[in-house]
């Protein structure tokens, strides 16, 4: 289908907002100057983000076409950002997927909207492809076909927090000090850093379409599967693990074996463990013809770990939806509960019955004249006073009071967030119990009494 030059869109429907590339696309689309509609079957999943008085919410589902007509209406460009993994059968999943790309295709072209933008997944060219990747690709390919000019992303590997591809790297280092695994721990893969894939999609919004087409996009760096692994634990601080290629070890069983050992739910490990039967390699690069690349080029495959681990270097515990306009490698509220770093935290409180201003300012003269042997301060700009563990555990630790107004007085909380590093960080957590409960107690007592002198 030829596309011909259209002056700037104005008006865009993200499908998928509560969605991981969704749920980060949005508010990049507003920051650029987009009028934003996004569909979800259920808005009340929206309640709280920041950015949704700033966009058009309408109720829809793609498998249902009369439901997407006034969704649909009046928008120059929608991004086809909905996927499921086919939790009920692949029979059913393909149908599903099917059924959504040509409700999507013919209400577009009812409405007369200016381009779809689809992001698929990296596959060979020839030869069968499983159940997940072929409908990843009839999607695209239904989408193509029809009258609506049509920009198709296939991308492999999307790393960052909350990305199920890189969950699983996440989860499987973390844990296992020795894996087995199939032989496609050697088949090569280009990943690509989530701020990348951003970046690519609010490009095609408005990329030279001579016809409609499909585009590879990958980062810099073309690897082995296990090389991806050992990277992250590198990064993570972990020892390099040991893998034991067994031939005899189906993506099935592999699927049911990730299931077991860590939290990603089986039905989602099994159609990704499947994908890893191929390469994901870019063949082209024609996307640089149309969309320049990021600004400093693309994120090498080191760098897009680190940015996806930084929260433990930060310290932080907790995300918000403000962290997508700055940090699209963050964690999202809206992310699945498997997704994310453990954090194991000890919390304890005392009440004073003084003002917390006063507490405020008193907590931080205590704890920077306190002895404060094995943390070191870190200022993060709050009203918190924040210590960092300089001792030598597997993992990494941080220490925090806040004072906040209670019942008339203040609450002082004591919070200990601790990152373990693989299963040694998680004896060291657990073995640890019985010392720490006294010794936390007397920590807090300490800088309370502290507090009362002052």
């Amino acid at each position: 289908m030829t596309a011909e030059q259209t002056p700037r869109p104005s008006r865009v429907l993200v499908t998928g907002a509560t969605g991981y590339l969704g749920g980060r696309l949005a508010p990049r689309l507003l920051d650029a100057g987009y009028t934003v509609r996004v569909l979800a079957r259920n808005p009340d999943k929206l309640r709280g983000v920041p950015w949704a008085e700033k966009v058009e919410v309408a109720r829809g589902d793609l498998g249902d076409r009369d439901s997407l007509k006034s969704a649909f209406a009046d928008v120059d460009v929608v991004y086809y950002l909905v996927h499921s993994m086919g939790t009920s059968g692949h029979d059913d999943f393909a149908k599903t997927e099917r059924e959504s790309a040509e409700n999507v295709a013919t209400v577009a072209a009812d409405a007369g909207v200016g381009r779809i933008v689809y992001l698929g997944g990296l596959h060979p060219q020839t030869g069968d492809l499983s159940p997940h990747l072929e409908s990843r690709a009839e999607v695209g390919r239904i989408l193509m076909e029809s009258p609506t000019p049509t920009l198709v992303l296939q991308a492999g590997v999307v790393i960052g927090s909350g990305s199920a591809s890189f969950e699983m790297i996440r989860h499987l280092t973390n844990r296992l000090p020795v894996m087995t695994t199939p032989r496609w721990v050697h088949n090569r893969i280009q990943p690509i850093a989530v701020r990348d894939v951003l970046h690519y999609l609010l490009g095609a919004a408005e990329a030279t379409l001579p016809q409609s087409r499909a585009y590879d996009v990958g980062g810099p760096d073309v690897m082995e599967y296990g090389e991806m692994m050992n990277i992250y634990a590198d990064v993570a601080g972990l020892r390099q693990r040991r893998i034991l290629v067994l031939p005899v070890l189906t993506p099935r069983l592999a699927g049911h074996w990730i299931g077991l050992v860590t939290p990603m739910p089986r039905g989602l490990a099994m159609p990704l463990i499947e994908s890893l039967q191929y390469d994901a390699v870019a063949h082209e690069h024609d996307i640089d013809d149309v969309v320049d690349r990021p600004e400093g080029g693309l994120t090498p495959y080191r760098e897009s770990v680190r940015l996806a681990l930084r929260n433990i270097e930060e310290g932080e515990t907790e995300s918000s939806w403000a962290d997508t306009v700055t940090a699209p490698s963050d964690p999202l509220p809206s992310d699945p509960h498997w997704a994310g770093e453990v954090v194991y935290s000890d919390v304890k409180g005392a009440f004073l019955g003084t003002e917390p201003s006063v507490i405020r300012r008193r907590l931080g003269d205590v704890i920077h004249s306190d002895d404060t042997r094995g943390w070191r301060l870190d200022d993060d700009g709050s009203d918190d006073v924040r210590l960092r563990s300089t001792a030598r555990i597997a993992g990494t630790a941080w220490l925090r009071y806040r004072a906040t107004s209670a019942g008339g007085g203040t609450r002082v909380e004591q919070r200990i967030d601790y990152f373990p590093r693989g299963l040694a960080g998680r004896a060291v957590w657990y073995g640890s119990f019985p010392l720490r409960k006294v010794l936390t107690g007397r920590m807090l007592a300490r800088v309370v009494g502290d507090i009362d002198r002052a």
